[in-house]
């Protein structure tokens, strides 16, 4: 842990903060533990499909959600840093990769377009977000028929969820989503250390 802390102190030092975000975004050894892959399988996108990745971050699942939806689909990375939604929109732009779409969003609305999405795709962002039931209730709108939310976030195992406390309880957003007004369609537990959810509307 020492040793961690010590490397993000000299690389905030000679690179700056917007780096230091990309690799935290990153991880140390995320492919393994997190399973990408695996977690786009499971999701069952497919192309032409319209998500949104709230939290976007550096990308990670970005450019990965991109190739899963194809040219005639599209990704909107959506984040609230704006130093982080410049770099995404640098990056698609230098890999060609014209279905990401960059969103800078308020942090009680992810300002999506209002033909709506298939899928927000929330992933290590949910512990961060502000009254989460209200949030999840307004975000209700983005979504088209049959629209999905599906939720990965840590569930207070591992030292980065002890150390730093970035995390949620899976029974906490179970009781957040149903009061927002969702049923829980799909649960995973292949991610040892976080909670994997994929919710859809109730029906009124």
């Amino acid at each position: 842990m020492r040793i961690l802390i010590a490397l993000s102190v000299v690389l905030s030092l000679t690179t700056g903060c917007s780096n230091i975000d990309r690799l935290i975004y990153a991880g140390w050894d995320r492919d393994s533990w997190q399973q990408p892959d695996r977690v786009l399988r499971e999701l069952g996108l497919r192309e032409g499909d319209r998500v949104a990745d709230l939290g976007a971050g550096g990308g990670y699942f970005t450019f990965r959600l991109a190739g899963t939806v194809g040219r005639t689909g599209r990704v909107y990375a959506v984040d609230v840093d704006q130093g982080m939604v410049a770099y995404l929109a640098a990056a698609a732009a230098k890999q060609g990769i014209s279905q990401v779409e960059t969103v800078l969003a308020a942090y009680d609305n992810p300002r999506l377009p209002e033909d709506g999405v298939d899928l927000i795709f929330v992933c290590d962002t949910y512990h961060h977000l502000a009254e989460r039931t209200a949030y999840f209730e307004r975000a209700a709108r983005y979504l088209r028929p049959g629209g999905r939310v599906a939720v990965i976030d840590y569930n207070g195992n591992g030292w980065f969820a002890k150390h730093f406390g970035h995390y949620t309880p899976r029974d906490v957003i179970l009781q957040e989503m149903q009061s927002a007004g969702y049923r829980l369609e799909r649960s995973y537990d292949f991610i040892d250390r976080q909670s994997f959810l994929v919710f859809g509307r109730l029906v009124k």
